[in-house]
């Protein structure tokens, strides 16, 4: 069993350059942890942030924790806030953006075999 008594407490990575702004990621629960199925990734974006638009092979489940932004859906986007659920699955693309003053922050799990981070 693990548990982290705040997520925030969990070794984070940075991103930021022209594809992917201000975002940060940790893996939760991993393949080091011995999860054999899934991994749990949290995601903070600042404000202005973004991830990159892309698509791939497998989906994913995501929980917004705190903050609104939108996400990119089928051409559109979409409003998001804390408390929302999304589910992408395989192949299709998405983004999400942070177009408020506060963090926005995700759960997101992935299957086992998906890059980590």
């Amino acid at each position: 069993m693990k548990v982290v008594s705040h997520y925030s407490d969990i070794a984070s990575q940075h991103f930021d350059g022209d594809i992917v702004k201000g975002v940060t990621g940790r893996i939760a629960i991993g393949k080091e942890d011995g999860a054999p199925n899934f991994s749990m990734r949290l995601f903070t974006i600042a404000p202005g942030g973004f991830t990159p638009r892309h698509a791939h092979e497998w989906e994913h489940e995501i929980l917004i924790h705190a903050g609104s932004g939108q996400v990119f859906q089928t051409g559109e986007w979409v409003d998001i806030c804390a408390g929302s659920v999304i589910f992408i699955p395989g192949n299709e693309e998405h983004q999400f953006r942070n177009s408020s003053d506060d963090d926005l922050v995700f759960a997101c799990l992935i299957p086992k075999g998906a890059p980590e981070l």
